[in-house]
C-alpha cells in the first residue's frame, strides 16, 4: 500500500472511531444504559471493558450483543437480570454493540 493510501486509510479509521464512539455516548445517556453500566466498573450490571473481554473470542459477539441488548439477559453476570429494551432498535443496538466491544 502506498503511504498516502495507508494515511487515509488510518485516518479514516480513527474517524470512524470517532463518529462511533460520539454515536455511542448520545446513545447511553438516550436510553438508559448508563444508570446500570459503567466503562471500567460494575454498577448494576457489569462494566463495558469486562464485557468486551468476554466476548472478544467469540466470532459473533457483536450479533450476540444486538440481542442481549433488545431482549435482554438473565443469569449471565449474577442473578440480577438485564430486562429488554424496546426502546433500543436494531441499528442502535448494532452501534452499542460494536462500541461495547472496543472497551479494554
Amino acid at each position: 500500500m502506498k503511504p498516502l493510501a495507508t494515511f487515509a486509510a488510518a485516518a479514516l479509521a480513527i474517524s470512524s472511531g470517532a463518529a462511533l464512539a460520539a454515536d455511542a455516548q448520545q446513545l447511553l445517556k438516550d436510553k438508559a444504559c448508563l444508570s446500570c453500566h459503567t466503562v471500567d466498573k460494575k454498577l448494576v450490571g457489569p462494566a463495558y471493558k469486562d464485557v468486551a473481554a468476554k466476548y472478544k473470542a467469540r466470532k459473533d459477539a457483536e450479533a450476540y450483543l444486538v440481542k442481549k441488548i433488545r431482549e435482554g439477559s438473565t443469569g449471565v453476570w449474577g442473578p440480577i437480570p438485564m430486562p429488554p429494551n424496546a426502546a433500543v432498535n436494531d441499528a442502535d443496538a448494532k452501534t452499542l454493540a460494536k462500541w461495547v466491544l472496543i472497551q479494554k
